[in-house]
């Protein structure tokens, strides 16, 4: 399945690699492994995840307090969020319109 990321989710990501590269080098390329490695479990088995809505799904990621939210559209892996879990967990349905939920 192909992946695509919204810009909010890209942001995301980008912004958790950069914080934990500053709280330990290196440590956000190995938080990005760990994203990479959730993804692809996700185009692997898209339906297995936890459902958060009728076409939303978060799957977690390992090591870190971290879910991938994602929809399937056709063949596409659509990454809505890459959420810490610890912080509000509903802000990633403020991204899509009501219907796409």
């Amino acid at each position: 399945m192909h992946v695509d990321f919204l810009d909010a989710a890209e942001r995301e990501l980008l912004q958790a690699v950069n914080y934990y590269n500053g709280e330990s080098e290196g440590l956000g390329y190995e938080f990005a492994v760990e994203v990479n490695r959730t993804i692809d479990r996700i185009s692997e088995y898209p339906n297995a995840w936890a459902q958060l809505s009728t076409r939303t799904r978060r799957c977690r990621t390992n090591r870190f307090p971290y879910g991938v939210i994602y929809q399937i559209r056709n063949d596409v892996v659509l990454i809505v969020a890459i959420m810490h879990l610890h912080r509000d967990p509903e802000s990633w349905k403020d991204r899509l319109p009501p219907e796409a939920h």
